[in-house]
């Protein structure tokens, strides 16, 4: 068996408690994982994704039960110093990419309203199907704990909603695929920890909005690093505000929620409020 290079190494030893087992708890926790799946691991190029592709490449190489990978990167429209870097990266870290091209940065250049939106949908779409091409059952993508809870307060401050980035999903248009996120336990302050470490140099989001914002040639602060902030600022008064933030979603008390759907089944808490009634006169939960 081919020994782990000492990048694999370092998830293992030196940052066994933030990244493996947070990461192993994820995909027993959240059964992200089953005998005989054929994931797509898409590789963006980011630190997250990267790391995600040597968390899988180990799973998988030291598994109970068989599973196979492929290491998928989808070229959106890079320059080719941002391509070249990926290939490097994957090379350096022992990652065997298969990479497509597209041309969807060109295609949403050109959008005003909601461009980063559409973009997000255009890739999921180029990555479910090219997997499914590939014989592959799933795609793991690289989202973290961080981007869970910025998800949460996103949907609730901007979206008048509550709803959260789950760890797996069914895909409502490729029938039979479905997206999971292996690294839904783990700190983004600890990939970081992880890449610095080690000395390793990602891409970040490499679109031209993103690079032309940070040449300082367009003016304007994402809604996500607008979250960033608030919870930076929240830190300082309570720093278990990530874990509370994160555990509201799963402690949901629908006799405290007004009102809620299930699909397109929507329930509002006055068409059952008089059956809540108790023998004594006190409504179900009163009091609590």
């Amino acid at each position: 068996m081919e020994r782990p290079n000492p990048y694999e190494e370092s998830i293992v030893r030196q940052y066994t408690r933030p990244i493996w087992h947070r990461f192993l708890k994820g995909v027993k926790e959240y059964d992200l994982i089953q005998e005989g799946d054929c994931i797509a691991v898409c590789i963006s190029g980011g630190k997250d994704s990267m790391l995600m592709a040597k968390c899988m490449q180990r799973l998988q190489r030291y598994s109970k039960f068989p599973f196979e990978v492929r290491f998928l990167v989808m070229n959106p429209g890079y320059n080719e110093v941002n391509r070249q870097r990926i290939i490097e990266n994957a090379e350096k870290l022992g990652i065997p990419i298969t990479m497509f091209e597209t041309r969807i940065f060109h295609a949403v250049s050109k959008i005003e309203q909601h461009p980063c939106y559409l973009c997000a949908r255009m890739r999921r779409g180029y990555l479910y199907k090219t997997a499914m091409d590939m014989g592959c059952n799933k795609i793991a993508l690289g989202h973290h704990f961080d981007d869970v809870i910025e998800t949460i307060l996103m949907g609730m401050l901007y979206g008048s909603q509550i709803q959260t980035m789950m760890p797996k999903i069914h895909s409502e248009n490729f029938p039979g695929m479905q997206l999971i996120r292996p690294l839904y336990l783990v700190r983004e302050a600890d990939i970081i920890s992880w890449a610095e470490r080690n000395d390793l140099h990602f891409i970040q989001c490499a679109c031209s909005m993103t690079e032309a914002i940070a040449a300082g040639d367009t003016p304007g602060v994402s809604k996500r690093q607008e979250i960033k902030e608030l919870l930076c600022q929240l830190r300082k008064v309570n720093p278990g505000v990530d874990k509370n933030i994160f555990r509201s979603v799963e402690n949901v008390n629908l006799k405290t929620i007004i009102s809620y759907h299930l699909g397109d089944e929507y329930h509002h808490f006055l068409d059952d409020f008089d059956e809540g009634i108790t023998n004594h006169g006190t409504k179900a939960g009163e009091g609590r």
